[in-house]
């Protein structure tokens, strides 16, 4: 077997399982859509001010100069202090609170793609005559839309990559992992459609590393990747990555002249999709990422007696990034799924991937090229938290989610290495199974501990006292929410039941 080798074909079964899981992933998105209040996910209120911005027909400034519009502002005070039936439409906040704030947004620092498609969405549900909440409740399910497919995508990466149809479908399982994914995806952010864009750049480019040289998935994976980075500037180390795999892809079967001229022709490509935003960021500004916030953050010295040590920057930047990678919810990630979880899942996954997911063998330039994505994020995370560190005294810019644009990467790589760790035959058949019990064990974990905090006072589990919370400042009916929860939690069980039934009865061949 080699890295050209086509997958087996896909079967009826697998198809419907590949479906329900996608399915539930989607309704899980929406109750976690539901769960959060708005305002309550990192950065939303910024997020939820672009768009209205861009509906309202204001112009995308330059970077720091934005400010959050009152009616926003005020919308969050009647959250705080009124019951959801005496809340305003949008219009009203509008009349009764105009023009903006002094509150920075910091968010023109980003293209303003991401917020001209939440524009159309709030012109084309007419949010002005809509209660706040419900109107910013469909700017999250429109992001709910772009990351539902998340769970296929990972599931074709890995069966292309491993050719194991239960590799893969634990593959799209590992997506329901990461509570924080689900929050992130399901609130208002740029990230939901990167978390899309991204999985389908490395989609295409692990079907370029494992034999599939046509010019059409050459330019679609140009195509992705372009979109991506007219997105946000966290999609921009894809264009390093992917030119390693272009360059990569046919190696032993195209000369190196044909591999340059692909890679090329699909970096070009990219740029001319998704190249304008960073072109005119280093034409205005001299850099290609302005700091939204750079004049409210200027540069200090630490306090007399202090310095910078490495054991501080080490232990606060592992410390949030795994927490905020797993689960740690709120605007300020007040609380989480707990340190020492999310401390050995990491541990865990690291020492897995990196023991085993490089050792010699068929796949190891596909897993080579595939850890390119990640460690940028992680080299460039890092050289950012590193300066604000040195020059401003403060450990910033570490955030889990930071990585979310790479985690196919990281899970057709977790695919590899557990496929190499564990024996083919019952051990596997085995651990595949408590995998596929435990991956979203760990995100039904995540949803609990949210619920407790934002509804019942982090009182676990909910009471009616909760139920009584959310009925006063929910966007829906309770009922609505627990309905939508069951019907995902159902769907979950039978996920987990499609596969590993399907493990025990048809994929002990396929090994």
């Amino acid at each position: 077997m080699n890295d050209t080798d086509a997958p087996p074909a896909v079967a009826r079964w697998e198809r419907v399982a590949i479906a329900v899981v996608t399915a539930t992933f989607g309704l899980w998105l929406v109750a976690w859509a539901l769960l959060v209040p708005v305002f309550q996910a990192p950065d939303e209120t910024a997020h939820i001010d672009a768009s209205v911005h861009l509906a309202l027909g204001d112009p995308w400034v330059a970077p720091g100069d934005l400010r959050v519009e009152r009616a926003v502002n005020a919308a969050a005070v009647q959250q705080a202090t009124l019951p959801s039936d005496q809340w305003s439409t949008v219009t009203e906040l509008l009349q009764a609170y105009p023009g903006p704030s002094t509150t920075v947004n910091q968010m023109t620092q980003h293209p303003p793609t991401a917020y001209a498609v939440g524009a159309a969405v709030l012109r084309a549900v007419h949010y002005g005559d809509l209660r706040w909440d419900h109107a910013f409740l469909a700017l999250r399910l429109t992001d709910v839309a772009f990351v539902t497919a998340l769970p296929l995508v990972a599931w074709a990466a890995v069966r292309r990559v491993t050719r194991s149809p239960r590799a893969a479908l634990i593959g799209a399982l590992a997506v329901f992992a990461s509570p924080e994914l689900a929050s992130i995806g399901s609130s208002v952010s740029n990230d939901a459609p990167v978390l899309l864009l991204a999985g389908v750049t490395v989609l295409l480019a692990t079907r370029m590393l494992t034999g599939d040289l046509r010019w059409r998935t050459a330019i679609g994976l140009a195509v992705a990747l372009g979109a991506l980075v007219w997105v946000k500037g966290t999609g921009l180390p894809a264009v390093p990555f992917v030119a390693v795999v272009v360059l990569a892809s046919g190696a032993g079967v195209l000369g190196w002249g044909v591999r340059a001229l692909r890679t090329v022709v699909v970096l070009a490509v990219a740029g001319g999709i998704g190249a304008w935003w960073w072109l005119h960021n280093v034409l205005a500004y001299g850099r290609v990422q302005p700091d939204g916030y750079a004049a409210l953050r200027p540069p200090k010295d630490f306090p007399p007696g202090e310095h910078p040590t490495v054991a501080h920057f080490l232990d606060v930047s592992w410390g949030t990034i795994t927490r905020t990678f797993w689960g740690s919810f709120g605007k300020g990630a007040q609380v989480s799924i707990g340190d020492l979880l999310t401390a050995v899942v990491t541990i865990v996954v690291l020492a897995v991937v990196v023991g085993w997911a490089y050792r010699h063998g068929p796949q190891l330039r596909t897993a080579v090229c595939l850890s390119v994505f990640p460690l940028l994020l992680v080299l460039i995370q890092n050289e950012t938290s590193i300066h604000a560190y040195l020059t401003k005294a403060e450990v910033a810019a570490t955030q889990g989610r930071y990585y979310f644009p790479a985690v196919v990467c990281l899970i057709v790589l977790s695919a590899i290495a557990w496929r190499r760790l564990v024996p083919a035959g019952r051990p596997r058949t085995v651990v595949a199974t408590a995998l596929a019990v435990l991956l979203p064990a760990l995100g039904v974990y995540g949803f609990a501990v949210a619920a407790s905090w934002f509804w019942n006072a982090a009182g676990f589990p909910v009471t009616g006292r909760g139920v009584l919370r959310y009925t006063e400042v929910g966007p829906v009916p309770p009922v609505v929410l627990a309905v939508v929860v069951l019907l995902a939690g159902a769907g979950l069980v039978v996920s987990v039941v499609l596969v590993t039934r399907s493990g025990r009865s048809r994929l002990v061949s396929v090994r």
